[in-house]
């Protein structure tokens, strides 16, 4: 099943990856200034994404950006150590590796749910027809980018962050895992630089 193979060789590419990332018992200068990177700029992402409604934007359109930007990329496919890979794993696995590098746990989090994406995404390629597929991509990537514009525009009235820091562009997976995290009671030391703003301080932004 290319399915499986397509999920069995993300796997298998990033396994190195994440045997390396592994946290030692005493954390090395190199891991405490990546950490310390990623904190910083989550504490600048925030500032752009304070509204609730926003941040769900951000959510949809994420999930729906990644899935359409992906979809042509699995019906490619290149044989790497003798395991069949599409070419939408090979072109995540760096960002991969960028985000592991960043946060080992939050990127993990998201390793997770790019291969329950992938695999969608790889489905929806193998049972729909060519023209079916890129018509689906449209609409994926329309509505995603739709969705990012509507909750900056509507909701946060703010421009997007990666306009002032272009370096943002691939945070936004990163901050919505942290997100997920905080809400499931976990990493409070990012749940204090995501706090929401005392209500009188919405009011006047």
């Amino acid at each position: 099943m290319v399915l499986r193979d397509n999920s069995a060789g993300l796997c298998t590419a990033l396994s190195g990856a994440i045997g390396c990332l592994r946290p030692s018992p005493d954390p090395v200068p190199h891991e405490t200034e990546m950490a310390g990177n990623f904190q910083r700029q989550l504490a600048d992402y925030v500032e752009y994404h304070r509204d609730p409604w926003n941040c769900a934007m951000h959510v949809v359109g994420i999930l729906l950006l990644f899935t359409g930007a992906t979809l042509p990329l699995t019906l490619v496919h290149f044989s790497v150590f003798g395991v069949e890979v599409s070419l939408a794993v090979i072109l995540a696995l760096p960002v991969l590796v960028y985000w592991l590098m960043l946060d080992a746990g939050v990127g993990l989090g998201i390793l997770v749910s790019m291969i329950v994406l992938l695999s969608v995404a790889t489905a929806i390629g193998n049972q729909v027809s060519l023209a079916m597929m890129w018509s689906i991509f449209a609409v994926l990537i329309v509505f995603g980018v739709a969705s990012q514009i509507v909750g900056h525009r509507v909701f946060e009235e703010r421009q997007p962050s990666m306009v002032d820091h272009p370096t943002h562009f691939l945070l936004g997976p990163m901050f919505v895992m942290a997100k997920f995290y905080i809400a499931l009671g976990f990493r409070r030391d990012l749940a204090a630089i995501l706090a929401p703003l005392p209500t009188n301080s919405l009011s006047t932004r």
